[in-house]
């Protein structure tokens, strides 16, 4: 049996490196795109950026410009859920679980943090892509690290898990980010930019770039990993082969349950139709990552009374206690 202190590491492992990676790729767009577009109303939409990634956003009277904005999201070492905060978080849960990860991983994350200072400082001399790179190269080295070095028993599922939790509300996020845009806005092309998935959409596509295109993609596509179906259907596997009590009767843990309805309302949607609306359903599979989230914690790593976040007004990307209890 892991240890539920174990089993909770792995899963913030995955969902911490997974945000790190989704806002750096987030911000790097977001800052091209300012930089470029002298039409931009930089302290909005700025503010649009933060209030997307889920953090605080600072007095109205203060206006952002791109540095602040990067100083907010990516290099605050006291702000919960910068990116630097982040990959501190997911280095002392490595840090906790020796015994359940394997050395190359730790030293990944080691070294990822302690190289932070260094990359930050050219970055401020070159331009902020030069730290986001960093950040981006690094999550992939990790995710490459844990799939080839880690047995991909329970703690490689719960690292899994976590990771597509993650990776479902990040996607959501972007999309949310245009939601309200025109359909023939160009902006559409920075959800697929900030996913990573420009390339192959065009691949797929043929070249036909607009937002019922995008949507589709993100949204329902069984082969990119990125899109919010393909990570939800990677959670509910994992938490299958987690989940080792069958019932004759069907009956599934919450988180299963959450899980498998949020992906049958995917699965047999009607393409063309998706911007109506759009921003709603987006909504509500937020809601689920949510609640999935809690019915997991429930479950699996809080067998004794449930340990409450330090910070209340922080969501769920915060340090938390993790029990000594067995699973």
């Amino acid at each position: 049996m892991m240890l539920a202190r174990n089993a909770e590491s792995l899963y913030w492992i995955g969902r911490y490196v997974e945000r790190a990676d989704d806002m750096a790729r987030i911000l790097d767009v977001a800052i091209h795109q300012l930089l470029e577009d002298a039409t931009v109303d930089v302290d909005r939409q700025a503010r649009l950026v933060i209030q997307v990634l889920g953090l605080d956003s600072p007095p109205s009277d203060d206006p952002l410009d791109v540095w602040a904005l990067t100083e907010r999201v990516a290099y605050d070492k006291d702000s919960v859920g910068s990116i630097v905060d982040l990959i501190r978080s997911a280095r002392e849960n490595a840090r906790g679980a020796r015994e359940v990860t394997s050395s190359e991983m730790w030293e990944c994350l080691n070294t990822t943090y302690n190289g932070l200072g260094d990359a930050e400082r050219r970055a401020r001399r070159l331009g902020p892509h030069e730290f986001l790179s960093y950040v981006k190269n690094r999550a992939a080295m990790f995710a490459g690290l844990a799939d080839a070095t880690l047995s991909h028993d329970d703690g490689y599922r719960y690292l899994l898990l976590g990771r597509s939790v993650e990776r479902v509300d990040m996607t959501i996020r972007m999309l949310l980010s245009r939601a309200g845009d025109r359909v023939s806005s160009p902006a559409w092309v920075n959800v697929l930019v900030s996913a990573g998935a420009h390339d192959t959409f065009l691949r797929t596509y043929r070249g036909l770039l607009d937002a019922e295109n995008v949507v589709e993609f993100m949204l329902l596509d069984r082969l990119f990993p990125r899109s919010v179906f393909h990570a939800l259907s990677v959670a509910e596997s994992n938490l299958v082969d987690l989940e080792k009590r069958p019932s004759r009767v069907g009956a599934q843990a919450e988180a299963l349950l959450l899980l498998g309805r949020a992906r049958s309302s995917l699965e047999f949607l009607e393409p063309g139709n998706l911007l109506d609306g759009l921003q709603d359903r987006l909504l509500d599979l937020q809601d689920t990552c949510r609640a999935v989230n809690e019915a997991v914690t429930g479950q699996y790593f809080h067998v004794s009374p449930y340990v409450s976040w330090a910070d209340a007004r922080v969501s769920d990307a915060e340090d938390h206690v993790i029990e000594e209890s067995e699973l």
